[in-house]
């Protein structure tokens, strides 16, 4: 079956979504733990990667950059997936204890090269673009589960923040492919700065 492309009366939707998903994370970088302290494991999984500007960032660049690789949603749909199942890897690996050196550096790095993906409109085989956010989701998952203690609250901290990240990686699809047709200009615009904003992290963690 094949994919309508997004009408016009759509793209004002999906840009300012994606700009509501930039701005709610704008003030914090790496918050939401604390949460979890207070208010109940899900609600805290729910809003960590909407509160994590790093996290945001990621997870909507991964979408956005799926989107501007693909012609369709059906191939475009496969980098996301790939990113998901290695985020829940990730903090499965994290909440059993097992070392991961270097995570915040990645996740730094996550941002730069993404943002460069982005900024150049640089497509990648199948494989290359699946082996690439693989990783990076690796470190992704290892910064949300290192920290958490396991049992029942942390599994439903896990299935929360999967479901957020799901939300994420939409919004980026739905904007990348609305970009794509009518500014894709906004996606090197985009990109530029969350490369940017990769190096101040890199700069940051060294």
């Amino acid at each position: 079956m094949r994919t309508r492309p997004l009408s016009r009366r759509r793209y004002p939707v999906a840009a300012g979504a994606m700009a509501f998903a930039f701005i709610s994370g704008a003030a914090m970088a790496h918050p939401g733990h604390e949460q979890a302290m207070s208010n109940s494991m899900f609600q805290a999984g729910l809003s960590h990667p909407l509160t994590g500007l790093d996290h945001l960032l990621a997870m909507v660049a991964v979408g956005v950059w799926a989107a501007l690789s693909y012609q369709t949603i059906r191939q475009a749909i496969w980098t996301p997936v790939v990113f998901l199942c290695l985020l829940l890897a990730g903090a499965l690996a994290g909440i059993a204890g097992l070392p991961l050196p270097g995570v915040e550096p990645v996740i730094a790095a996550s941002l730069l090269v993404l943002g460069l993906l982005l900024a150049s409109r640089t497509t990648l085989t199948g494989p290359a673009s699946a082996l690439l956010v693989g990783f990076f989701a690796l470190f992704h998952g290892m910064a949300h589960g290192s920290e958490l203690p396991a049992g029942a609250g942390a599994s439903a901290f896990i299935a929360a923040f999967m479901l957020s990240t799901l939300f994420l990686h939409g919004l980026g699809l739905m904007g990348g492919f609305a970009l794509k047709r009518h500014a894709a200009w906004l996606a090197r615009v985009a990109g530029a700065g969350i490369a940017a904003y990769g190096v101040s992290l890199l700069a940051a963690t060294t």
